[in-house]
């Protein structure tokens, strides 16, 4: 029995061991604090809290009597649930022999009512199939009854046409056509039937039939030779064009097109291209002659044709492609004598005739012709966009500030314009070069031309001389500007309204030669010369200053001119854009490829561009003397570190007298200042750099002195957007960055000129750490302001290129060997840690 314990144990411990899920189930659904219920019980652990100290095993007895009563207990349960389960398998077979004994009951119950159903269909489909067959017969009666009525009607109708159309009852025939007609529609399934389809035949014959005999009856009444009609228009006309409404609209259309042409005979003959009324000067009397005409039809035929038929405008539209064909041909003859003066005349009237088409007619009759309605442009932002009516005579001011107000274009709603005009386009060569050969422009009242104005813009401009400086409202657009806009508008208004074809890009081109004329005569010729001789605008020219010697600097005048070009051309470059929208949208659609004034705002940005970097030149030749002074300093013989030197007093005052000037010049342009301080930073920060390397040899004193200044340097740098003004501005992201990179680097400079040499290896790789430059010349430069010997550069050099990092692989392995830059976490930190270095050595 003591044997077979331990493996009875065994046993029972294999048995009790459960899958976790399980096990987290039973927890779940019997909770338990009871240790012996756990799934990691351990028996020493148990056996130990009950007894923990040797006295507490008095009582181990009443332990034991507790435990073996509690087995007891579980055993019962055991057994009540045992004997509580032998059952169930039994109950659960039973309970399944009924569910199937009662889902057979339900499918006999449904297979019956399924039978009842058809059955019940049966029967009702035997009740309905005499009610569905007198239904048929119901309909197949009342559809004979109807063609039979038809057929009565279609007979009767066609035996009175026949009749009416000899006895010429054409008011009768009207009504009565119509309803044969649509009865004939009808029996086009019975088409078939011989006798349907001699009935179709006789109604088609009678149309034929009427359609001459109403032609014939229109011939006689209005004969196309001679001029001279005695009669006036009858009741059986007027009749017959209601019939001409139902019959074939070639009818219809024949008898338009010979009552027009009959009624323009007269027009053919007085107008003649050898006649004195044809040409262009009295081109007055065909439009008061037509306008005559039309009268008198309203008088005497205006009741004998409908009113659908727009007869007036009919007639008025063709006498417009007549005279646009009949001008065409004298104007090919004539073409040496058109002027100007000539052809702006007879393109006036001529548009005013259209608008008067407009107002009087509704444009209709054009679907079939060639002049199409205009259609309504996209809305639009361009500023250019103005009311054009009544712009002959009338100023349009192009202020600067309407760029900001964006204006819908007036939509076109004259569809008879360019029915006569568009005959004058191929001639409109004579009004576009006189915009260049210095001839005159029709309309305008001052007569003067694109050539003429430029010319006056130069000479004003001497006469005037630069714009006063007035820094407390911002440099001035000079009023050329406005002018040379103005005049743009005016020409490019009435061009288009000639013609919006061939001439507007010829005028287009005429406008891109006095831009970019204005550009270089008035805007970059004015431009002041950084020194007296005409040796261009380089820097070298401005650092030809003997030592000691006063920079030629710019006048404040000069300083304001050249702000107030700048204005003028940023100005122009955005009004350029603005005009290039506007002749897009007044030129055909074909046509708008070919407008392009991309070069001319080109030119703009380059006088822009130049305007900066002069100003940028002056203010970085003003500070050159104090950086040479600078590199020139015995700063080895610096015996203290004391306040800032007087070269960075120099720098900072030229940067107060300048700054301020420009900035308040350029209020109104802001963002080239900005671009002014990025050039100017991007500028001098390297040559000061290059100005630290010439620095040598520098004791550590000295090094200190020009740490101070540099540090100097960068916060007047950092507040040069808003230095000297009232209110203080937040200086722009990309400049700042510019900034603190350019003069951190000079910073990091002198700190490791600072640092000992010794022990090399330290000062190389501090080096490497802090300038993340491995170009063997910088190194060289720092050696040498540090002062060192050759022997030791010698050493150093040799030092530094064994310490230098290994290239990647397959890159470029140059001598120039150039870092990851440090983050700026990085670059600060160490910048920390050398400030502390100084001052714990100071």
């Amino acid at each position: 029995m003591e044997e077979d314990e331990p493996e009875l144990e065994a046993g029972l411990e294999a048995a009790l061991e459960l899958a976790p899920a399980v096990q987290a189930a039973i927890e779940q659904v019997f909770p338990s604090q009871d240790p012996l219920d756990r799934a990691d019980f351990n028996a020493v652990e148990y056996i130990n809290t009950l007894f923990p100290t040797e006295q507490s095993l008095a009582n181990i007895d009443e332990v034991v009597n507790k435990i073996r009563l509690k087995i007891r207990r579980l055993d019962d349960n055991i057994r009540t649930v045992v004997r509580g389960q032998t059952n169930v398998g039994q109950d659960g077979r039973q309970a399944l022999e009924e569910a199937q004994k009662a889902i057979q009951q339900l499918f006999g119950k449904i297979k019956d009512i399924k039978d009842k159903a058809e059955k019940s269909e049966q029967m009702v489909k035997e009740i309905t199939r005499d009610i569905k067959q007198l239904d048929h017969a119901k309909r197949h009666l009342t559809t004979s009854i109807t063609t039979l009525n038809h057929l009565h009607m279609l007979a009767g109708g066609v035996d009175s046409l026949e009749a009416m159309t000899r006895r010429r009852q054409y008011g009768e025939v009207a009504n009565l056509l119509q309803g044969v007609v649509n009865v004939l529609e009808h029996f086009n399934k019975y088409m078939g039937i011989p006798q349907i389809r001699q009935l179709s035949e006789r109604v088609k014959a009678a149309q034929n039939e009427l359609g001459q005999q109403i032609l014939a009856d229109f011939e006689e009444a209005f004969p196309s030779q001679g001029t001279k009609r005695t009669g006036g228009p009858s009741n059986v006309l007027r009749d017959a064009c209601l019939v001409a409404n139902v019959l074939d609209p070639r009818i219809k259309q024949e008898i338009i097109k010979k009552f027009i042409k009959q009624h323009l005979s007269e027009y053919l003959v007085l107008f003649q291209e050898n006649q004195d009324v044809a040409w262009l000067d009295k081109i007055d009397r065909r439009y008061a002659w037509i306008k005559r005409q039309l009268v008198d039809y309203e008088e005497k035929y205006g009741r004998m044709f409908p009113q659908e038929w727009c007869m007036t405008e009919r007639i008025a539209v063709e006498f417009c492609h007549v005279t646009r064909a009949e001008l065409s041909k004298i104007m090919r003859t004539r073409a040496k004598e058109i002027e100007v003066k000539l052809l702006l005349f007879a393109i006036q009237r001529t548009t005013n005739f259209e608008g008067f088409l407009a107002k009087r007619f509704s444009g209709c009759t054009l679907a079939d012709g060639t002049v199409k309605k205009p259609e309504v442009p996209p809305p639009s932002t361009n500023p250019f966009l103005e009311d054009e009516t009544g712009t002959e005579t009338d100023e349009i001011v192009i202020e600067k500030s309407d760029t900001d107000k964006p204006k819908k274009p007036k939509v076109p709603d004259n569809p008879f314009h360019g029915i006569v005009s568009k005959c004058f386009e191929p001639h409109l060569y004579v009004y576009i070069e006189s915009q260049d050969k210095l001839k005159y422009l029709s309309v305008v009242p001052i007569l003067r031309n694109l050539g003429e104005l430029i010319d006056r813009f130069v000479a004003d401009f001497k006469a005037q001389g630069p714009p006063k400086p007035n820094v407390d409202e911002g440099g001035a657009v000079l009023p050329s500007c406005a002018d040379l806009f103005v005049y743009y508008k005016k020409c490019m208004v009435q061009c288009s309204q000639l013609s919006t074809g061939e001439p507007m890009i010829a005028l287009t081109t005429i406008f891109q030669k006095y831009l970019r004329e204005y550009a270089w005569k008035i805007l970059s010729g004015n431009l002041p010369k950084t020194t007296s001789s005409s040796g261009g605008l380089t820097i070298t020219s401005l650092l030809k200053e003997k030592e000691g010697s006063e920079v030629a600097k710019f006048t404040l005048e000069e300083l304001c001119l050249i702000c107030s070009i700048l204005s003028t051309a940023e100005y122009c470059l955005a009004t350029t854009q603005q005009l290039e929208e506007k002749l897009k949208e007044k030129v055909d659609t074909i046509l708008v490829e070919r407008i392009n004034l991309t070069g001319e705002m080109d030119t703009f940005s380059i006088v822009i561009s130049n305007s900066i970097q002069l100003l940028v030149q002056d203010l970085d030749a003003a500070c050159d003397p104090a950086l040479t002074a600078m590199s020139k300093m015995q700063w080895q013989n610096v015996e203290h570190v004391g306040d800032q030197s007087p070269y960075v007093t120099s720098v900072i005052l030229h940067i107060k007298q300048n700054v301020p000037i420009i900035r308040d010049n350029l209020a109104s342009t802001r963002k080239y200042f900005t671009q002014f301080c990025i050039k100017f930073a991007n500028s001098f920060i390297p040559k000061f750099i290059n100005h630290l390397f010439k620095c040598k040899p520098i004791s550590m004193v000295g090094a200190e002195q020009l740490l101070l200044d540099t540090h100097s340097l960068k916060m007047v740098l950092l507040d040069l957007p808003s230095i000297g003004s009232q209110v203080v501005r937040k200086a722009p992201a990309s400049y700042t960055k510019i900034v603190v990179k350019g003069m951190t680097r000079a910073e990091m400079i002198l700190k490791v000129v600072m640092a000992p040499h010794e022990p090399p290896v330290v000062f190389v790789d501090n080096y490497i750490k802090l300038l993340a430059d491995c170009s063997n010349d910088t190194f060289q430069k720092i050696l040498d302001m540090k002062g060192l010997k050759r022997s030791e550069q010698s050493n150093m050099l040799d030092l530094f290129r064994l310490r230098l990092p290994a290239p990647p692989p397959g890159g470029d392995s140059t001598g120039s060997l150039s870092l990851s830059a440090p983050t700026p976490e990085q670059e600060s930190s160490r910048i920390r840690k050398l400030e502390k270095l100084i001052k714990k050595r100071l």
